[in-house]
């Protein structure tokens, strides 16, 4: 990265070795692929342990460890720099060891405000069984709900993540699901890269507006000749106060305001006088910005990625997504067959030919009236049955043939296994006797 805070280089375990912003401790977690910033959080492990306590001991005393004297920055105020600026934030946990420490907790404190590009990963999860995995799940959720004040609940990843394999594989399936999600969540992140840094913009434009109303009041309220310090602690003690009296006068949300202690600190350092009256032109053309220009930034952001959609991020871990025989689902459900030569639902065909001749089928076929009397035993609901009809009755003639009602037949043996059906019927499981006809038609 090219950017970086006064002061950020993070130091390693010993003095006089450091690795510079993606340090161990931050498990290589800071980098830049293909213009994507990812911040990975990882503090579970005592080697970072042993950092964010050297942090910490700074300003408070206890058996935490010594600090190198040559840190002299705020570890929480560097991973706030960082994740003002990331697209995904993530939290990694361990299932057979789940504490959140004082000092991973006020590292998490540190990204308030950038609730929506939390997640978190529970790592490790093959060393527990089923019932224990429930259980460190809900203790996770728990802890988690102490530290970070959102209504919204995080999304948790679950899985192994490293490439040995599984101690306990009774999860395999989940573990594999937990991991093309995630895999595609930041894969995604360039794709929302431009809606991100425009809201971001929006929050920086509020922001600005209320330092106005904010800076103004102060320099309204101060007088013009004596008694100008007092008056000045006076203001900045009665801060809270102020900003619920801007907050009804302009009808602006509290979330839109600065913290009041950090903002507190930093008026300490300031002349009220020489601050600036307010500018209602400014303040209007702000606005204007927000009602009008933002949304046609917005349609200007959707007709490029409709044109030409941002590449997706490739390499690494994430050449393991790519389409190939491991990837999961695959030649599962209505994927079953689709690499094979002979038609995936020939091998229960005598079974389902059985059915279809006590089905009184006419002229080699059986109306829909009969069919729905066997597909109805499968109990689905009908609206499911109604889309296997469409999907079987490959003609569209009302009726089924012998292959079409081993079509049907197979497709309620994949929804009653647990899969999806098919928006539309895949090449491979059209029935052989049709695959001419549904050519031409195409």
């Amino acid at each position: 990265m090219d950017r970086s805070p006064p002061g950020s280089s993070v130091h390693g375990d010993s003095p006089g070795k450091s690795s510079g912003v993606g340090c161990r401790a931050l498990h290589q977690g800071i980098f830049s692929t293909q213009g994507l910033n990812l911040c990975l959080l990882h503090l579970l492990h005592w080697q970072a342990r042993s950092l964010s306590l050297w942090v910490a001991s700074e300003r408070r005393p206890g058996p935490q460890g010594t600090a190198p004297s040559f840190i002299r920055y705020d570890f929480c105020q560097v991973l706030q720099w960082f994740a003002e600026r990331v697209d995904r934030i993530i939290l990694l946990f361990d299932a057979h060891k789940l504490d959140i420490s004082d000092e991973f907790s006020e590292a998490i404190k540190a990204f308030r405000g950038q609730d929506d590009k939390i997640r978190v990963v529970l790592n490790k999860a093959d060393q527990v069984d089923t019932q224990q995995l429930m259980r460190v799940y809900g203790a996770l959720m728990w802890s988690l709900g102490k530290v970070i004040n959102t209504p919204e609940v995080l999304r948790v990843y679950i899985g192994s993540f490293w490439t040995q394999p599984l101690q306990n594989t009774d999860n395999r399936r989940l573990f594999e699901a937990e991991a093309q999600d995630l895999f595609r969540d930041i894969q995604s992140l360039p794709q929302k890269a431009a809606v991100r840094k425009l809201n971001d913009l929006i929050k920086r434009a509020r922001l600005a507006k209320v330092h106005a109303y904010i800076i103004s009041f102060l320099k309204k309220e101060m007088p013009s000749m004596f008694g100008k310090e007092n008056k000045k602690r006076e203001l900045i003690s009665r801060l809270p106060e102020i900003y619920i009296q801007l907050q009804r006068e302009y009808h602006i949300s509290a979330g839109d305001f600065p913290k009041v202690k950090a903002m507190q600190e930093k008026l300490e350092n300031y002349d009220f006088t020489k601050f600036h009256s307010l500018k209602p032109k400014l303040i209007e053309a702000v606005d204007n910005m927000l009602t009008n220009k933002i949304s046609s930034l917005m349609n200007l952001i959707s007709q490029e990625e409709m044109s030409m959609p941002p590449p997706l991020v490739q390499g690494g871990a994430f050449d393991g997504t790519a389409e190939s025989p491991f990837n999961q689902g695959y030649g599962e459900g209505a994927k079953e067959g689709a690499d094979e030569e002979e038609w995936v639902v020939a091998k229960d065909k005598p079974v389902y030919d059985e059915l279809f001749y006590t089905l009184s089928p006419i002229n080699g076929k059986i109306s829909g009236i009969n069919a729905k009397k066997e597909m109805v035993t499968s109990k689905l609901p009908n609206s499911v049955l109604g889309k296997i009809w469409k999907l079987a009755d490959c003609d569209g003639d009302g009726m089924l043939d012998e292959e079409e009602f081993a079509l049907a037949k197979h497709l309620i043996k994949i929804k009653l296994s647990g899969y999806e059906l098919p928006s539309s019927l895949p090449p491979h499981l059209v029935p052989p006797s049709h695959r001419k006809s549904l050519s031409k038609a195409d």
